[in-house]
Protein backbone atom coordinates (compact mmCIF):
# COMPACT_ATOMS: atom_id res chain seq x y z
CA UNK A 1 0.00 0.00 0.00
CA UNK A 2 2.89 2.20 1.02
CA UNK A 3 4.43 1.61 -2.37
CA UNK A 4 1.77 2.22 -4.22
CA UNK A 5 1.05 5.92 -2.59
CA UNK A 6 4.79 6.84 -2.88
CA UNK A 7 4.38 5.20 -6.55
CA UNK A 8 1.84 7.96 -7.19
CA UNK A 9 3.05 10.15 -5.32
CA UNK A 10 6.47 10.25 -7.78
CA UNK A 11 4.31 10.35 -10.94
CA UNK A 12 1.92 12.92 -9.96
CA UNK A 13 5.18 15.25 -9.34
CA UNK A 14 6.89 14.63 -12.57
CA UNK A 15 3.48 15.52 -14.27
CA UNK A 16 3.94 18.96 -12.35
CA UNK A 17 7.53 19.24 -13.23
CA UNK A 18 6.43 18.94 -16.72
CA UNK A 19 3.71 21.37 -16.85
CA UNK A 20 6.10 24.12 -15.39
CA UNK A 21 8.47 23.34 -17.58
CA UNK A 22 6.14 23.76 -20.31
CA UNK A 23 5.01 26.95 -19.36
CA UNK A 24 8.14 28.62 -18.53
CA UNK A 25 9.66 27.78 -21.80
CA UNK A 26 6.26 29.29 -23.38
CA UNK A 27 6.65 32.13 -21.39
CA UNK A 28 10.47 32.81 -22.30
CA UNK A 29 9.90 32.37 -26.32
CA UNK A 30 7.36 34.77 -25.72
CA UNK A 31 9.66 37.19 -23.72
CA UNK A 32 12.43 36.64 -25.76
CA UNK A 33 10.44 37.18 -29.53
CA UNK A 34 8.57 40.23 -27.88
CA UNK A 35 11.93 41.95 -26.84
CA UNK A 36 13.36 40.84 -30.53
CA UNK A 37 10.34 42.37 -32.34
CA UNK A 38 10.91 45.38 -30.88
CA UNK A 39 14.48 45.28 -31.64
CA UNK A 40 15.76 45.20 -27.85
CA UNK A 41 17.72 41.86 -28.60
CA UNK A 42 20.40 43.73 -31.19
CA UNK A 43 22.64 44.97 -29.02
CA UNK A 44 23.09 41.54 -27.40
CA UNK A 45 22.99 39.81 -30.97
CA UNK A 46 25.81 41.92 -31.92
CA UNK A 47 28.22 41.31 -29.13
CA UNK A 48 27.99 37.54 -29.17
CA UNK A 49 28.45 37.51 -32.80
CA UNK A 50 31.30 39.84 -32.76
CA UNK A 51 33.12 38.07 -30.34
CA UNK A 52 32.57 34.72 -32.15
CA UNK A 53 33.75 36.40 -35.18
CA UNK A 54 36.67 39.39 -34.67
CA UNK A 55 37.29 38.80 -38.44
CA UNK A 56 34.09 39.18 -40.96
CA UNK A 57 33.20 35.84 -42.16
CA UNK A 58 36.20 33.78 -39.69
CA UNK A 59 34.76 32.35 -36.59
CA UNK A 60 37.51 33.11 -33.59
CA UNK A 61 39.58 29.76 -32.83
CA UNK A 62 41.58 27.32 -35.03
CA UNK A 63 40.18 26.32 -39.07
CA UNK A 64 39.62 22.92 -37.91
CA UNK A 65 37.15 24.07 -35.08
CA UNK A 66 35.35 25.70 -37.75
CA UNK A 67 35.29 22.67 -39.71
CA UNK A 68 34.18 20.68 -36.46
CA UNK A 69 31.51 22.64 -35.41
CA UNK A 70 30.09 22.26 -39.50
CA UNK A 71 30.11 18.64 -38.59
CA UNK A 72 28.06 18.95 -35.39
CA UNK A 73 25.17 21.83 -36.85
CA UNK A 74 24.72 18.64 -38.85
CA UNK A 75 23.69 17.60 -36.38
CA UNK A 76 20.41 19.24 -35.95
CA UNK A 77 19.42 19.41 -39.74
CA UNK A 78 15.64 17.92 -41.03
CA UNK A 79 18.18 15.28 -42.74
CA UNK A 80 20.14 13.48 -40.49
CA UNK A 81 16.99 14.42 -37.43
CA UNK A 82 14.57 12.67 -40.24
CA UNK A 83 16.99 9.63 -40.28
CA UNK A 84 17.16 9.38 -36.41
CA UNK A 85 13.60 9.06 -35.99
CA UNK A 86 13.18 7.07 -38.97
CA UNK A 87 15.38 4.35 -37.67
CA UNK A 88 14.41 5.09 -34.05
CA UNK A 89 11.05 4.68 -34.98
CA UNK A 90 11.32 1.68 -37.20
CA UNK A 91 13.44 0.18 -34.01
CA UNK A 92 10.25 0.76 -31.62
CA UNK A 93 7.46 -0.72 -34.49
CA UNK A 94 10.02 -4.13 -35.00
CA UNK A 95 9.91 -3.83 -30.45
CA UNK A 96 6.31 -3.59 -31.05
CA UNK A 97 6.15 -0.44 -29.36
CA UNK A 98 4.03 1.52 -31.90
CA UNK A 99 2.76 4.27 -29.47
CA UNK A 100 6.55 5.38 -28.47
CA UNK A 101 7.42 5.13 -32.51
CA UNK A 102 3.98 7.20 -33.35
CA UNK A 103 5.05 9.73 -30.78
CA UNK A 104 8.31 10.13 -32.55
CA UNK A 105 6.08 10.72 -35.78
CA UNK A 106 4.55 13.05 -33.79
CA UNK A 107 7.19 14.95 -32.18
CA UNK A 108 9.35 15.54 -35.10
CA UNK A 109 6.40 16.36 -37.46
CA UNK A 110 5.11 19.28 -34.69
CA UNK A 111 8.64 20.75 -34.69
CA UNK A 112 9.02 20.66 -37.72
CA UNK A 113 5.27 22.78 -37.96
CA UNK A 114 6.03 25.02 -35.23
CA UNK A 115 9.47 25.73 -36.57
CA UNK A 116 8.35 27.01 -40.01
CA UNK A 117 5.33 28.79 -39.25
CA UNK A 118 6.95 30.70 -36.26
CA UNK A 119 9.81 31.50 -39.12
CA UNK A 120 7.48 32.66 -41.74
CA UNK A 121 5.35 34.61 -38.95
CA UNK A 122 8.45 36.55 -37.59
CA UNK A 123 9.84 36.60 -40.84
CA UNK A 124 13.73 37.91 -39.42
CA UNK A 125 16.47 38.63 -41.06
CA UNK A 126 19.86 36.39 -40.85
CA UNK A 127 23.04 37.73 -39.74
CA UNK A 128 24.85 39.77 -42.38
CA UNK A 129 26.39 37.62 -45.27
CA UNK A 130 30.13 39.01 -44.27
CA UNK A 131 29.63 36.69 -40.80
CA UNK A 132 28.34 33.31 -42.26
CA UNK A 133 30.67 30.42 -42.62
CA UNK A 134 28.41 27.78 -43.58
CA UNK A 135 24.87 28.55 -45.88
CA UNK A 136 21.29 29.26 -44.67
CA UNK A 137 18.66 29.80 -46.65
CA UNK A 138 15.05 30.41 -44.44
CA UNK A 139 14.30 33.20 -41.76
CA UNK A 140 16.46 32.94 -38.77
CA UNK A 141 13.81 33.29 -35.86
CA UNK A 142 13.46 30.78 -34.12
CA UNK A 143 16.69 28.72 -35.05
CA UNK A 144 15.08 25.62 -36.70
CA UNK A 145 18.44 23.18 -35.72
CA UNK A 146 17.82 24.40 -32.09
CA UNK A 147 14.14 23.59 -32.18
CA UNK A 148 14.02 20.41 -33.87
CA UNK A 149 17.11 18.61 -32.00
CA UNK A 150 15.40 19.61 -28.91
CA UNK A 151 12.11 18.12 -29.99
CA UNK A 152 14.12 14.44 -31.16
CA UNK A 153 16.89 14.67 -28.72
CA UNK A 154 15.13 14.98 -25.70
CA UNK A 155 12.36 13.11 -26.99
CA UNK A 156 14.22 9.95 -27.77
CA UNK A 157 16.58 10.39 -24.25
CA UNK A 158 13.12 10.41 -22.72
CA UNK A 159 12.23 6.90 -24.25
CA UNK A 160 15.88 5.70 -23.38
CA UNK A 161 15.49 6.70 -19.93
CA UNK A 162 12.18 5.25 -19.05
CA UNK A 163 13.48 2.21 -20.18
CA UNK A 164 15.65 1.48 -17.55
CA UNK A 165 15.64 1.53 -13.46
CA UNK A 166 19.11 2.52 -12.88
CA UNK A 167 19.19 6.31 -12.02
CA UNK A 168 22.82 6.90 -13.26
CA UNK A 169 21.91 5.28 -16.72
CA UNK A 170 18.80 7.82 -17.02
CA UNK A 171 20.80 10.83 -15.75
CA UNK A 172 23.93 9.64 -18.31
CA UNK A 173 21.24 9.37 -21.28
CA UNK A 174 19.18 12.77 -20.10
CA UNK A 175 22.58 14.85 -19.96
CA UNK A 176 23.82 13.47 -23.78
CA UNK A 177 20.29 14.38 -24.85
CA UNK A 178 20.76 17.92 -23.66
CA UNK A 179 24.59 18.30 -24.59
CA UNK A 180 23.74 17.32 -28.13
CA UNK A 181 21.17 19.23 -27.77
CA UNK A 182 23.00 22.40 -26.77
CA UNK A 183 25.89 21.56 -29.03
CA UNK A 184 23.61 22.12 -31.87
CA UNK A 185 22.81 25.48 -30.65
CA UNK A 186 25.93 26.85 -30.14
CA UNK A 187 27.21 26.11 -33.28
CA UNK A 188 24.26 27.43 -35.01
CA UNK A 189 25.80 30.67 -33.45
CA UNK A 190 29.60 29.98 -34.08
CA UNK A 191 29.13 29.50 -37.72
CA UNK A 192 27.14 33.31 -38.13
CA UNK A 193 23.85 31.84 -39.52
CA UNK A 194 21.62 32.72 -36.54
CA UNK A 195 21.43 35.36 -33.81
CA UNK A 196 22.06 33.82 -30.34
CA UNK A 197 17.98 34.92 -29.30
CA UNK A 198 17.31 32.68 -32.31
CA UNK A 199 18.76 29.70 -30.76
CA UNK A 200 17.51 30.48 -27.12
CA UNK A 201 14.14 30.87 -28.18
CA UNK A 202 14.66 27.63 -30.81
CA UNK A 203 15.60 25.87 -27.25
CA UNK A 204 12.37 27.38 -25.30
CA UNK A 205 9.97 26.11 -28.16
CA UNK A 206 11.74 22.67 -28.89
CA UNK A 207 12.01 21.68 -25.10
CA UNK A 208 8.11 22.72 -24.43
CA UNK A 209 6.45 21.20 -27.37
CA UNK A 210 9.14 17.68 -26.42
CA UNK A 211 7.68 17.94 -22.83
CA UNK A 212 4.24 17.83 -24.09
CA UNK A 213 4.79 15.24 -26.86
CA UNK A 214 6.08 13.17 -23.49
CA UNK A 215 2.99 14.15 -21.52
CA UNK A 216 0.62 12.90 -23.70
CA UNK A 217 2.64 9.47 -24.55
CA UNK A 218 2.28 9.12 -20.65
CA UNK A 219 -1.23 9.87 -20.73
CA UNK A 220 -1.96 7.39 -23.38
CA UNK A 221 0.19 4.81 -21.75
CA UNK A 222 -1.65 5.22 -18.59
CA UNK A 223 -4.55 4.34 -19.99
CA UNK A 224 -4.05 1.68 -22.31
CA UNK A 225 -2.88 -0.11 -19.34
CA UNK A 226 -6.25 0.44 -17.30
CA UNK A 227 -8.18 -0.85 -20.27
Amino acid sequence: MLATVFAFARTEVAALVAISVIAGAVLAFIGIADEMAEGDTHSFDMAVLRVLHPESGNPVGPAWLAHAAADFTSLGSVSVLATIALAAAGFLVLRRRSLEAGLLAVALGGGLALSEGLKVMFGRERPPDAYRAVEALNPSFPSGHALLSAVVYLTLGAMLARSTSNHAIRAYVMTAAILVTLLVGITRVYLGVHWASDVLAGWCVGAAWATVCWLFERWARERTDRN
